[in-house]
């Protein structure tokens, strides 16, 4: 996972968990919504950057092993 993907996938779960818990404590239903949205965003980004990375080391393997044939 790139840093920069990394820090923007924590930052949207931070984000999003502060939001919940202030709107658990106000008793703003939308806001806790709106932060449980927000952390699970920040879950698929890091998901989706996993993939990327996976992806992208197997295509790696697949260009090393082409080259030595």
């Amino acid at each position: 996972m790139s840093l920069d993907g990394k820090i923007d996938s924590t930052k949207d779960k931070i984000s999003g968990k502060a939001k919940e818990v202030e709107g658990k404590v106000t008793g703003d239903k939308a806001r806790e919504a709106q932060g449980k949205a927000e952390g699970v965003l920040g879950k698929v980004k890091e998901k989706l950057d996993d993939a990327k990375d996976a992806v992208k080391d197997t295509v790696d393997d697949v260009k090393e092993k082409l080259d030595k044939d």
